[in-house]
């Protein structure tokens, strides 16, 4: 009897044994599928924040190409965050609000990626008048800044508002970034190896930090399905 009841189970086993091989695998893709990070693009975004040229934009934003001075005098460009995936914020050293805690977590970052060459961290002065090279040297050093993994940057203001603006969509009010006008975000926004907007944080909140460090994890396990 135990002998048939065997034979009997033999294609009901191997069912479930082709069934489960399949199946698992696809229910994994589909979770995976599932905790990948949002692509931002300006339809997406607090219409507030967005430049009322893009606001018909519904996918494939990216960060507008870029050209900046960073603390030693070097010409940053959106080709040495290429295949980079990196943090990016807009501070004044002169501030003594919002940009005391934002400095300190973005080198807390800094830290603990310190070691992982795929994670890079940039920062533009929104007061690039006054933070030239020499000042933002001295504040590089004060904030520990690593040459080469973190850029703290000047350049035309225009250019800078531009890109916080019409491609980070970090600020609420509007300009054109002449002398009159000042953006002041507490934004921290995290950017893909394509270019792309993959989240917002509020650079001022330890719990948006762990936020933070939780989705690099997924962009980069992205990445390593690919």
């Amino acid at each position: 009897m135990e002998v048939k009841f065997f034979k009997k189970s033999i294609p009901t086993l191997i069912f479930l044994a082709v069934f489960s091989a399949v199946a698992i695998p696809v229910f994994y893709h589909l979770l995976k599928v599932d905790t990948k990070l949002k692509v931002y693009s300006p339809a997406d975004v607090n219409p507030r924040l967005v430049d009322f040229s893009m606001k018909h934009i519904t996918k494939d934003h990216t960060i507008a190409d870029f050209e900046l001075t960073n603390q030693n005098g070097e010409i940053i460009t959106n080709n040495t965050y290429k295949n980079k995936i990196y943090v990016a914020d807009f501070f004044f050293t002169r501030c003594q609000t919002i940009c005391i805690a934002m400095a300190y977590n973005m080198s807390e970052l800094q830290d603990f990626y310190k070691n992982d060459k795929d994670i890079m961290f940039l920062s533009h002065s929104v007061t690039p008048v006054i933070d030239s090279v020499s000042v933002l040297k001295e504040y590089a050093e004060r904030k520990g800044v690593v040459d080469g993994k973190w850029n703290v940057t000047t350049g035309s203001k225009q250019h800078i508002y531009e890109l916080a603006r019409k491609s980070y969509f970090a600020v609420l009010d509007e300009g054109n970034g002449d002398e009159n006008d000042f953006i002041h975000t507490e934004q921290f926004v995290l950017v893909d190896k394509d270019r792309r907007i993959r989240g917002y944080y509020d650079g001022t909140e330890k719990e948006d930090m762990e936020k933070l460090k939780n989705d690099i994890v997924l962009l980069k396990d992205e990445y390593a399905s690919e």
